[in-house]
């Protein structure tokens, strides 16, 4: 395959016809079914499925079918089907992943900038979505072109696009066994949800953690009382939930103490947090907006790599029960609810952390109050299994041609569901988990935007690895 083609074909192939279809997507509000009550009723996530179809479609690769798959109850899959080249035939089927739904808005965004509403502002794409996930078909299916272009082969080729990743990917099981006949023997998935610590190479995920989220509540009183008259009397539920998550969590390290949450950490993933952390000293801790004053939780960057990829941590990501302060009232309050998120380990087990959570949570609970732990959503962490020869040699020759720089393998902190489920259903699978994002792309968060010369590269650099995978 001629280098030099696949480089101009990637470049042709984001020109303005893509990145005015990219711009449409980033424009549909197509929220996750997590964060959408009235996904199905609302149709945004059917309609960023459409959107992407079409575009797809008018490419015109040759043989290539795509359909919108949608099981009763269900957000909606988004399916292509690219049939192999001649030199590609024998290589099994490549699964290329990504999703569609997205983040809820989280947060007034910078003037100019608004989540349902594409801007662009030089190389950068503003917009939920934009780089988490709403890129990925587009650079997949511009990276199929790339290799017929240049005069490669690819294997047997699926596009999937999932619209329920945000909400831990509740159907997706479901589609797998749905497609399972249709989808093949995959030799090679190539998961576009990733990226890295920097813009300057391609970064490949090792392992991902895992999630158990749920919703804890502490109930003290059947109504509201007034806290002068009850206090000193009734027990605060805020109290009582203070002692409760102090069971599960060191306040003073952070450190989550749940036996059922912690695993050894692998001597190579060690090694491999030791080779980031002397990469770019401190960088861990830099890539986000402390506040003054403020310092992270250790001042070892190994160790806050490990606490990142590969140990336990609790985050409160939600609250009910609490009044606003402009307007809180004397009232020692009925319940106090939090939304708790554990990201666990990618080995640990998240069904036995859900069982470890509830009961310890709910066994002699202070002062006999009422303690429900509800709502939960429960994914299992990943972890990569070792690079073919093939693979490696493919990966060697991208830091050389595309990016000028080693490619790197680090773990992420975050989840993608997908891996998971497929590394089970595949097990003799090669693994690519990639992608545009970099750790100020803001997914997530306000003013979320995608680095459009990377999100090339990295397009760029699947080609390559198609190509390798096919030859192989």
């Amino acid at each position: 395959m001629d280098a030099e083609k696949v480089h101009e074909a990637v470049a042709d192939g984001w020109d303005e016809d893509l990145m005015s279809s990219l711009s449409g997507l980033v424009a549909i509000p197509a929220l996750s079914a997590a964060y959408d009550a009235g996904w199905e009723r609302d149709g945004h996530l059917r309609a960023a499925a459409d959107h992407v179809r079409d575009w797809i479609t008018s490419r015109g690769l040759p043989g290539a079918q795509c359909e919108v798959v949608q099981l009763d109850g269900r957000a909606p899959l988004l399916v292509a089907e690219i049939p192999a080249t001649d030199g590609g035939a024998a290589g099994g089927t490549v699964l290329l992943y990504g999703h569609l739904d997205k983040q809820p808005p989280l947060g007034d965004w910078s003037d100019g900038l608004d989540p349902w509403r594409p801007v662009l502002r030089g190389d950068r794409l503003y917009g939920r979505g934009s780089v988490d996930d709403g890129y990925s078909g587009y650079a997949a299916v511009s990276a199929l072109a790339a290799v017929r272009a240049a005069g490669g082969d690819h294997a047997r080729a699926i596009v999937l696009l999932e619209t329920g990743e945000e909400s831990g990917s509740p159907d997706l099981p479901a589609y797998l066994e749905h497609l399972s006949g249709r989808l093949g023997e995959v030799s090679l998935v190539v998961c576009l949800d990733g990226g890295g610590g920097d813009y300057e190479r391609l970064w490949l995920t090792t392992s991902l953690r895992g999630v158990v989220q749920a919703t804890l509540t502490v109930r003290v009183l059947e109504t509201a009382a007034h806290s002068g008259i009850a206090s000193g009397i009734v027990p605060s539920s805020f109290r009582v939930m203070r002692r409760l998550l102090d069971r599960v969590e060191d306040s003073e390290t952070g450190e989550v103490t749940i036996p059922e949450m912690n695993v050894p950490i692998p001597p190579d993933r060690r090694a491999e947090a030791e080779a980031l952390a002397a990469l770019e000293p401190g960088v861990s801790a830099r890539r986000f907006p402390l506040v003054g004053g403020m310092r992270p939780v250790s001042d070892d960057d190994v160790e806050l790599i490990l606490n990142n990829t590969w140990r336990p941590t609790l985050s409160v990501i939600g609250a009910a029960g609490l009044p606003d302060p402009a307007v809180a009232g004397a009232v020692l309050r009925a319940s106090t609810s939090l939304r708790l998120s554990f990201r666990t380990p990618p080995t640990v087990d998240a069904g036995a952390a859900r069982d470890a959570l509830v009961r310890i949570l709910t066994t002699d609970v202070p002062y006999g109050a009422q303690a429900e732990v509800h709502d939960f959503m429960l994914l299992d962490g990943w972890q990569a299994p070792a690079s073919a020869l093939w693979l490696t040699a493919a990966l060697d020759e991208i830091g050389d041609q595309v990016f000028d720089a080693p490619c790197r393998g680090f773990g992420l902190g975050g989840g993608i569901p997908f891996m998971e489920m497929l590394s089970r259903r595949y097990p003799g699978a090669q693994f690519v988990v990639t992608g545009a994002l970099g750790a100020d792309s803001n997914m997530h968060v306000p003013d979320e935007w995608l680095n459009i010369p990377f999100a090339k590269q990295v397009t760029e650099a699947v080609a390559h690895i198609l190509d390798a995978h096919a030859r192989h």
